[in-house]
């Protein structure tokens, strides 16, 4: 048995309980998880609100942020060996369908992602198909491993087009947000300008390198955006992050003709947007993002982490035992937002 944190009933919540060891198939890895951190599905699980509850199915160990050492491989599992430390890539693909042929593995047609369709990592021990293992080839990111999945999402989202020289607007600073505030400095934007309503993470935008930061419910929001995007007509890239309809709006609003704008945050019910005013008629660019290129996104990232271009540690502020989990849920559904990332440790 180990202890793991499962969501158990359809209400608010989960709870820290002892099930069965997972038995590993053929292709497959136990990993002995280090670390794991809470991810915006996990937070949608443990309030039991919107999309959620059409997708997963109960009970369901949570976790798809994770990283550990391989304890067992299965006899098709070729290329790992006892010791090797992985970090998770959560969406499982099949390799057969026509997205998995086409470089497009990460919207694979018969996807199942980690902790939501199948168990996860917030665990003493997890499961992972090896074609999804990222294999370290030394320690030096250890201490970050449960971070490059959802790092992942937001290099995969800053980069899809270039911003070298380009304006960017970073929509909601929490741990995506605040990646992705990072990796555009990284990738050439100027100026990078972050949106966000606390000001507990307003304070952690400053420290991942935003150039201008601009509370949302602050008069005159839209106006200040404008003004530091530097008279361009608007910002040329819109970063959504949060999934807020407000943010989503404002950013439609800001973005200039001709502008991309990036979609990454998930509401909890249906946005009303100006769909004509604030896409069509400007010619925007519309990206949908849902994880990262598999694995062309972790070269990336990992050179990104690896160089120093980015420092993601600032944005990590908790680090809690298993036994804590409550108060690291608590942290980060609470009104006023004072944390960052939150890794767990089983």
């Amino acid at each position: 048995m180990m202890k793991a944190i499962v969501k158990t009933s359809p209400s608010a919540g989960a709870r820290l309980a002892q099930v069965p060891l997972p038995r590993i198939a053929p292709d497959e890895l136990l990993v002995r998880v280090h670390s794991a951190s809470i991810s915006p599905a996990d937070l949608a699980a443990w309030s039991w609100k919107g999309w959620i509850k059409g997708r997963m199915k109960l009970p369901r160990v949570l976790g798809r942020e994770f990283c550990g050492e391989v304890v067992e491989i299965g006899e098709l599992a070729k290329g790992f060996g006892k010791g090797d430390f992985v970090s998770a890539e959560s969406h499982i693909f099949c390799g057969q369908c026509y997205q998995c042929r086409n470089d497009q593995r990460h919207v694979c047609s018969n996807l199942k992602i980690l902790g939501l369709d199948l168990d996860g990592g917030l665990a003493e021990y997890a499961r992972l198909p090896a074609r999804c293992a990222w294999k370290h080839n030394d320690e030096s990111l250890k201490e970050l491993g449960a971070l490059l999945e959802p790092f992942g999402n937001a290099v995969h989202a800053v980069q899809v087009e270039d911003v070298v020289g380009r304006s960017a607007l970073v929509t909601g600073c929490g741990p995506q947000g605040l990646f992705a505030i990072a990796i555009a400095k990284a990738s050439g934007a100027k100026p990078v300008i972050a949106l966000e309503g606390s000001a507990y993470r307003r304070t952690l935008a400053k420290k991942m390198g935003a150039d201008t930061i601009i509370d949302p419910g602050a008069k005159g929001a839209l106006e200040k955006v404008l003004k530091a995007a530097g008279g361009r007509g608007g910002v040329d890239a819109v970063l959504e992050m949060s999934g807020e309809h407000r943010a989503i709006d404002l950013g439609l609003k800001a973005l200039r003709p001709g502008g991309r704008f990036t979609a990454f945050g998930i509401p909890e019910t249906n946005p009303s947007l100006d769909y004509a005013g604030g896409l069509a008629f400007k010619g925007a660019r519309l990206y949908g993002i849902s994880g990262r290129e598999i694995f062309a996104t972790w070269y990336r990232m990992e050179n990104l982490l690896k160089s120093g271009a980015v420092d993601i540690r600032p944005a990590v502020t908790h680090t809690l035992p298993f036994a804590d989990y409550r108060k690291a849920f608590t942290l980060i559904t609470s009104r006023g937002k004072k944390c960052g990332k939150v890794i767990l440790k089983p």
